[in-house]
């Protein structure tokens, strides 16, 4: 099946004063795809999704996003043109309710007069029923975040995401600390995802988490990219063995 681009990177290149973090690298990520971002620690696969994201700024190299060319000075700006990121730690914020986490930045207000207040009632029923529709069932939208469990955090800052129209989502290892039964229902929610028409970035150094639902792999090692490979050319083992040994992918 052929895919159009959804965007396009063209010799990406990042480096920390005298350390090189990335090396001209190039790739294509497509439409309605889930590519596997891959890589041991320090490979450089952060920083290249930083970069996509909008919050760093390559040193070299051009992106093009749905054939236009993009340099984003901001994850903001990377959002509105629908990008969005949910990170490995810090996708919501414990302290505050579901419905504030799941509105956050994107808030409801209405008017009092000449006042501007946030529509706190019509975020929470809209909240609650976003959040059902992904399969997470809440006593509360005003509940704190902090009494959700991983899977379920997770589950909603995916969902928040898709919810408000992402066309690219970029995951950093989505399924860390997570049960058996969290992990499926989070896989569940990305190939929904991805069915629906939007392309997803997973990012792990664990081939066996995005193995069972990747369409395609990208590899980095130390900076360069090692292979980019379609799955049914490629079994998990093979690519383990090139992140090890940090040679090219076999198949």
């Amino acid at each position: 099946m052929e895919h159009a681009t959804m965007m396009r990177l063209e010799n990406i290149s990042k480096y920390f004063g005298k350390v090189r973090a990335l090396n001209n690298i190039s790739m294509d990520i497509r439409r309605n795809e889930i590519l596997g971002l891959l890589g041991d620690n320090g490979a450089g696969k952060t920083t290249l999704v930083n970069i996509i994201a909008g919050a760093l700024a390559a040193n070299q190299g051009r992106m093009y996003f749905e054939g236009q060319q993009v340099e984003f000075s901001s994850p903001h700006e990377a959002k509105q043109m629908g990008i969005d990121t949910v990170e490995q730690h810090l996708s919501l914020i414990s302290i505050m309710s579901i419905a504030r986490n799941f509105y956050l930045g994107r808030e409801l207000v209405k008017k009092i007069g000449p006042f501007k207040v946030l529509d706190q009632k019509r975020m929470d029923i809209d909240c609650k029923r976003a959040v059902e529709e992904i399969g997470v069932r809440v006593r509360s939208p005003e509940d704190l975040v902090s009494t959700l469990s991983g899977g379920e955090r997770q589950a909603i800052a995916i969902g928040r995401a898709f919810y408000f129209g992402c066309k690219l989502l970029l995951l950093d290892e989505p399924l860390a600390a997570l049960s058996i039964k969290e992990a499926r229902k989070v896989h569940e929610m990305i190939l929904q995802i991805r069915d629906a028409g939007s392309s997803v970035v997973y990012i792990t150094h664990n081939v066996f988490h995005v193995y069972p639902i990747a369409d395609r792999f990208v590899i980095l090692d130390r900076g360069d990219k090692l292979s980019e490979i379609e799955k049914e050319n490629v079994s998990a083992e093979a690519i383990i063995e090139a992140i090890a040994t940090g040679t090219p992918v076999k198949t």
